[in-house]
């Protein structure tokens, strides 16, 4: 192998960049994360000057006995036991007598016959009741201002508390758990010779309905997960939800259950995978599914008794469009075992139309579609996750934006509230996994130069850089020693200090073409790769992180609001260069097992890094923590 093409090797190999600024694609040097990682050395003689081999050398005797430093690893991102929010009791002592707390208008309250309201208020100190931390003190804070009940009129439960209690009754209809927010009713039936008993049910009923309500609110605004505890992968900021003033705004309204649906995630993704969650749940069951035998495989050319069941798939999964366009395949069929050309090209059609290598080869992943995938309940959970995690994203996504949804492996933009088009990535394998966050795209860079990452490195170069000092200069990548270019054998890679490594343009850059950058904490970033036979498998979770386009120079124009002849042409000119796009556009870097296509219609995927599980314990524990300590 030539060493051109052991470097072309290598770079296929690596994906990620250290992030650049805005619209220089200057070169910077790497944090000195092997220096700290190294430690300090123990020497026998003096040090050689930093980072810089001398030709000065110990004594044979000392040379034997000294051990190499050992080689250093940087770890990936870890996964966490999740830990539900604790309950925070509601104090409402305080306000119980507003005579004394002087907190509230109390002229209200001071008439020469005690009204209902009062008396439920002035037994608000017999209350025990415990919320999220964020809905106690909503509660607290909305009771210390507002001598008003909103649930409770005259003594009785009111027509606005019935109407909330009956959305909170259909949380799971959004993808929540109604016992979060269940609350206990008093009777309407009570004892009128007691009616402290009574006052005081009322004032439970008060405070538990404005908790339970406030949470609601809270967990359908933004979610009950916190995803920055599930694993060092989620980097999201949680939103702020004004709970005091939806507290007010329900005093106020003359609709508390219209109100109250305004604030679930508006967008048509979240309402697609709302109404996915209602038909399955109605789903009947009595269908009979689909199976094939564990195992099967079957390639054109063979013969199978599994093949009946293959067509029986196709058949029962296909879309109408291609059912018709088969009709006269599909009718000639007599259930015999040989996998004829026809048949062969039915299947590739079904492939095709599902997103896979149209290939003909039934496996693993053709047989997943064609005995439906998922059960009715695994598809529930998926919704349900997919919900949860919805919220995690502006509840409108924005009428343009670059969606990347790393179990389909694919990315999609959206302009004017449409999908313009959509296309294949690779995303990170599992070991080296792409995060889950949002972001602005901010840049063109064409031709660019691959800053390697020191994760890269330390983890995969520094073993050979350690035998083998001119490795870079054999590769063709440039080095830096505090800013001065220098040739890598000239660096002491068992103590390196202000080293940085960059692969330069060309036809073997890692990068290849164009890498269009949304500045991040975690150095991801789209690009383009020399690797293109990796867009024709199905399973594409291949990088060390960053996401490789297919096609990049269509998504590079569309960013940029220009032609991709144009793009073609400044590729052409071969130099290193920067382009700001117009406008900052949102990218969604997402992980989706179940997600709607562009008709709307939900499609479900692998959980190919695992954490839909994450998701489940994460939900699990949110629930016994709330109605354990509830």
């Amino acid at each position: 192998m030539t060493l051109k093409k052991s470097a072309a090797l290598t770079a296929l190999l690596i994906t990620c960049a250290v992030t650049v600024a805005d619209v220089a694609p200057a070169y910077a040097a790497q944090p000195n994360l092997l220096e700290f990682l190294f430690g300090k050395r123990r020497r026998q003689e003096p040090a050689p000057p930093p980072g810089v081999d001398t030709p000065v050398r110990a004594p044979a005797a000392a040379r034997a006995a000294a051990k190499p430093a050992p080689l250093p690893r940087v770890s990936a991102p870890s996964y966490y036991t999740y830990k539900a929010e604790p309950l925070k009791t509601i104090a409402m002592d305080k306000f119980a007598d507003p005579v004394v707390t002087g907190s509230i208008d109390v002229a209200a309250l001071n008439g020469p016959q005690p009204t209902p309201e009062g008396e439920i208020r002035r037994e608000f100190a017999t209350v025990k009741a415990r919320a999220p931390a964020e809905s106690a003190k909503a509660v607290e804070e909305y009771y210390s201002h507002n001598t008003s009940l909103i649930w409770v009129s005259g003594g009785q439960i009111s027509e606005r508390a019935r109407a909330a209690l009956a959305v909170l009754a259909d949380a799971a209809s959004t993808g929540l758990d109604p016992q979060d927010y269940a609350v206990d009713v008093p009777s309407a039936v009570f004892d009128s010779a007691d009616m402290v008993s009574r006052y005081q049910e009322l004032a439970a009923f008060e405070v538990n309905m404005s908790s339970a309500v406030a949470t609601y609110v809270l967990d359908t605004v933004r979610g009950r997960i916190n995803p920055n505890r599930i694993s060092g992968y989620h980097d999201f900021a949680r939103k702020n939800v004004n709970l005091v003033a939806t507290l007010k705004n329900l005093s106020m309204s003359p609709d508390v259950a219209a109100y109250l649906k305004t604030r679930e995630p508006s967008g048509s993704h979240f309402q697609a995978l709302k109404a996915e969650l209602k038909a399955l749940k109605a789903e009947s069951g009595t269908s009979e599914p689909v199976v094939i035998a564990p195992g099967t495989l079957l390639k054109p050319g063979q013969s199978n008794p599994e093949l009946a069941n293959i067509v029986k798939g196709v058949v029962r999964h296909a879309s109408e469009v291609l059912k018709a366009e088969q009709a006269a395949t599909i009718a000639a069929y007599r259930d015999t075992p040989d996998y004829s050309p026809e048949l062969v090209s039915l299947v590739e059609a079904f492939q095709k139309e599902r997103g896979l290598k149209a290939d003909g080869i039934v496996g693993q992943a053709t047989i997943r579609h064609l005995v439906g995938g998922d059960s009715v309940a695994d598809k529930i959970f998926k919704v349900q996750v997919a919900m949860e995690q919805a919220r995690w994203l502006p509840a409108e996504l924005g009428a343009r934006y670059v969606f990347i949804n790393q179990p389909a492996f694919m990315a999609y933009y959206h302009d004017q509230d449409a999908e313009k088009f959509s296309m294949r990535v690779v995303v990170g394998s599992k070991s080296n996994q792409t995060y889950f966050f949002e972001d602005e795209i901010q840049t063109v860079e064409y031709n660019p130069y691959w800053g390697v990452p020191q994760s890269i490195i330390i983890n995969e170069m520094l073993p050979k850089l350690r035998s083998d000092p001119s490795y870079l200069d054999r590769m063709g990548y440039q080095v830096e020693l505090n800013g001065r270019a220098v040739s890598s054998s000239q660096i002491n890679w068992s103590s390196t200090k202000g080293v940085a490594v960059r692969q330069p343009p060309g036809d073997d850059n890692a990068l290849g073409e164009l890498k269009i950058l949304f500045p991040n904490a975690h150095a991801i970033y789209m690009h383009d790769t020399p690797s293109k036979s990796y867009f024709k498998k199905d399973m594409r979770a291949l990088s060390h992180g960053c996401v490789r386009l297919a096609d990049p120079r269509l998504m590079a124009a569309a960013v940029l609001g220009t032609s991709v002849d144009q793009v073609g042409a400044e590729i052409a000119k071969g130099r290193n260069k920067a382009v700001s796009v117009p406008e900052r556009i949102p990218v969604y870097v997402s992980y989706f097992t179940a997600w709607p296509d562009k008709d709307g219609k939900i499609e479900f995927f692998d959980d190919v890094y695992g954490r839909d599980d994450y998701m489940r314990k994460a939900m699990e524990t949110t629930r016994e923590a709330r109605q354990a300590q509830s």
